[in-house]
């Protein structure tokens, strides 16, 4: 693995995590070029400031689930071809129900390029401590709709409540949040800016 990148796993205790693009659960139906494992690699400043978020999370009452962080350029490029490929129909009502495939790029919900691979990414979302049941988001991860939007108005109050609270919890410990993706943050001081990675997700440690 690259310097400077590690497992959340092996460096915050009890963080748990679903490697969607690493599973045939995902928007694409498959694996993603890649993804040779189900863990999750980020940046080492990433993972401080979450361990700062889940430390107050987890005195709140809830703990965080990580769908994915660091993104190979090579899983990226699988999404732009996935794009343009004739629809299936399997996952569509589930993750694009309004959009048509080949709209998804000329809307932003697939890019050429995505912060995930420079490392300081994260795709997440809160759980219950007590209950060990995900929060009421209003939609599931990855669905490419207005219905993602921080803005959006259709979501309930509950669900406007929850997206809000993991918001304030990633903020306030150094995030920045993408508008038209609840679970979507950036770290606002990156260490790598300007550079797209493109090293596989492994059982290799950088240790």
């Amino acid at each position: 693995m690259e310097k400077g990148f590690v497992f959340l796993d092996e460096v915050i205790p009890g963080i748990r995590w679903d490697a969607k693009y690493a599973t045939w659960d995902n928007f694409t139906g498959k694996p993603v070029d890649g993804y040779d494992v189900n863990r999750i690699v980020a940046t080492e400043e990433l993972a401080n400031a979450l361990k700062e978020v889940q430390k107050e999370a987890n005195q709140m009452g809830y703990g965080l689930l990580v769908w994915d962080a660091y993104r190979p350029q090579r899983a990226v490029d699988n999404f732009i071809r996935w794009a343009a490929e004739p629809e299936d129909g399997r996952r569509k009502e589930i993750h694009y129900p309004s959009i048509k495939r080949e709209e998804l790029l000329s809307q932003g919900y697939v890019a050429a390029k995505s912060s995930h691979s420079r490392g300081s990414a994260i795709d997440l979302t809160l759980y219950s401590l007590k209950t060990n049941e995900m929060l009421q988001m209003g939609t599931c991860f990855d669905f490419m709709d207005v219905k993602s939007h921080h803005t959006c108005e259709t979501v309930s109050k509950e669900e406007k409540e929850n997206r809000q609270l993991l918001c304030d919890l990633m903020t306030r410990h150094g995030f920045v949040l993408y508008e038209n993706e609840w679970w979507h943050y950036n770290l606002k001081e990156e260490p790598y800016p300007e550079t797209y990675f493109d090293f596989p997700l492994s059982g290799s440690s950088s240790k």
